[in-house]
């Protein structure tokens, strides 16, 4: 069975910084394009960004671009968002996936369940 299981949301004051881990299971994704989605309240699934099956390209919504950063340990099939200098409009569900190219529009193929981020003013 294919998962992909997020951990590390949880609450955090403006300005502060979280570290989301996405661990997949099941078969091998070291060849797939990871990315990070996120959807806050009442509001479509929007793309945070992503980074290709090597780690050597990465791509960010402009909405955290300089903030967030995304990194790869293929020996531990595991992705990361590193969040800095959060904002109130950060809080969302964040989603892992696993796609067959990294772009800023990526296809994806499969679907971690999400994990909270909430971001207090």
């Amino acid at each position: 069975q294919v998962q992909l299981v997020e951990s590390g949301g949880g609450l955090v004051q403006a300005g502060g910084s979280l570290r989301l881990s996405c661990a997949a299971s099941g078969r091998t994704f070291r060849t797939y394009a990871r990315a990070w989605f996120r959807q806050a309240p009442g509001k479509d699934r929007e793309f945070v960004g992503a980074i290709s099956w090597m780690g050597s390209s990465t791509y960010y919504a402009d909405s955290v671009k300089g903030r967030f950063s995304i990194s790869r340990d293929n020996a531990k099939n595991t992705v990361y968002l590193q969040m800095n200098s959060l904002k109130p409009e950060d809080t969302a569900v964040y989603y892992c996936a696993a796609a067959q190219i990294a772009t800023m529009d990526p296809q994806v193929d499969y679907w971690g369940k999400g994990t909270l981020v909430t971001v207090s003013s």
